[in-house]
């Protein structure tokens, strides 16, 4: 008896509690512990998740700071250029029709559906995967040869998640709340109907954890400090008071009143003339320093942080010369830019090309993320073709070119 048998065997009689017998490789422990996932009801009178505050996380991604850590992200995976290739493994004489079924991939990728094209469909659901980590796309064969698929973006907010799931290709995985009444509240989606993006995936629950949602209460605190700022350098708070020593009430009322009648606003010099001069009392010190820009500076370094930018990218330059900006540039590059396209890429190879269509010999790739520096990229490809390590046409495919012609 080995080790793990005796322990097994142990704790059976310590617990009086017997393992399961289960078919070869098939999970034995809980995929959500429900004392950290409370259930609600979900498809088929199987219990779902719903993800909280999407309303709030929508609003928050429409202020300045938000939008511009999110569209910086977003509007870069979306212009990269991009190829569909054979993956490693396999070649291009053993798959029948490989040339005309990349074809076909990329034109139905180029155009996912009647109303828009790979930019569009792709910036939707990059912002909701940014913003709350519940990116959503359903993935519909056609039967046509020349467009096998269409794709469409679906609010991943609203998509519950049956944590009871098995993996049976049969069985609904996924749900979306419609909002209606009755048997349409609910849309079942099976697995390989939908390609949920999950961004910062973790065990305990089935959703992710968008960007936004970690720089919530941030975002939330420089909101709030942006407006308090703005209200003072408008002049509608108040930061002084005037001081009248032995005033009587009558003449402390007469003041106000003229000072409300005919100062205020006007644009007049004000003249007095009492006993004691009046005294100016300042409730601050009247300077920038009131406005806590220094605060605000170090909440846009912690929203940066959260969206795994430099801060430089986000307005703040202070600390940023020649010599460091181009490494600020790469390592916003590689920490905010590359993980989402890469998962993005991977979810469009194993859901949509392999678990939809079948056809598990394909990959999706972005061009743009082997090498920034295309000077840098072309003299690699020179030394590996002079030294004879690749073949002109093994770099014409890793450039996205079609094979030269005999």
């Amino acid at each position: 008896m080995n080790l793990r048998s005796a322990l097994k065997s142990t704790w059976c009689r310590l617990t009086g509690l017997h393992a399961a017998a289960t078919t070869e490789g098939a999970r034995k422990t809980a995929l959500l512990p429900s004392i950290l996932s409370p259930l609600r009801p979900g498809a088929n009178g199987q219990p779902a998740l719903i993800k909280p505050t999407p309303a709030n996380l929508r609003r928050f991604a429409e202020t300045p700071v938000a939008r511009r850590a999110i569209n910086l992200v977003k509007d870069k995976i979306a212009s990269m250029d991009w190829q569909i290739r054979v993956r490693r493994g396999h070649t291009t004489a053993e798959i029948p029709d490989a040339d005309s079924k990349l074809k076909a991939l990329r034109r139905a990728l180029e155009e996912p559906n009647s109303s828009d094209s790979f930019r569009t469909l792709f910036e939707q659901v990059i912002e909701d995967t940014l913003v709350g980590g519940f990116g959503a796309i359903e993935m519909e064969t056609t039967g046509d040869p020349e467009a096998p698929f269409h794709l469409y973006p679906v609010d991943g907010a609203t998509i519950q998640v049956d944590p009871a799931w098995k993996g049976d290709p049969t069985q609904p995985r996924y749900a979306q709340q419609t909002g209606r009444i009755g048997t349409d509240a609910l849309i079942p989606l099976l697995d390989d109907e939908l390609m949920y993006i999950r961004l910062n995936p973790r065990s305990h629950t089935p959703f992710g954890l968008g960007r936004l949602e970690v720089a919530f209460e941030t975002v939330n605190q420089f909101l709030s400090a942006n407006r308090y700022a703005g209200r003072l350098a408008s002049n509608t708070v108040v930061q002084y008071a005037l001081w009248l020593n032995e005033a009587t009430p009558e003449q402390h009322d007469r003041l106000i009143r003229w000072w409300q009648d005919e100062i205020e606003g006007t644009g007049r010099v004000p003249i007095l003339s009492s006993e004691n001069k009046p005294e100016v009392l300042r409730f601050a010190g009247g300077t920038d320093a009131d406005l806590h820009i220094a605060w605000q500076e170090f909440l846009l370094r912690i929203i940066a942080n959260a969206f795994d930018l430099p801060p430089m990218l986000l307005g703040l330059t202070g600390d940023v010369n020649r010599s460091t900006a181009g490494e600020m540039a790469d390592e916003a590059f590689a920490s905010a830019i590359v993980p989402v396209a890469k998962l993005f890429a991977e979810h469009i190879t194993r859901d949509l090309f392999a678990k939809r269509l079948g056809w598990r010999e394909f990959e999706f790739v972005f061009n743009d993320l082997e090498s920034r520096d295309e000077t840098e990229e072309l003299n690699i490809q020179i030394q590996l073709l002079q030294n004879k390590v690749l073949t002109i046409a093994e770099v014409r495919e890793m450039r996205g070119l079609p094979p030269l012609q005999a």
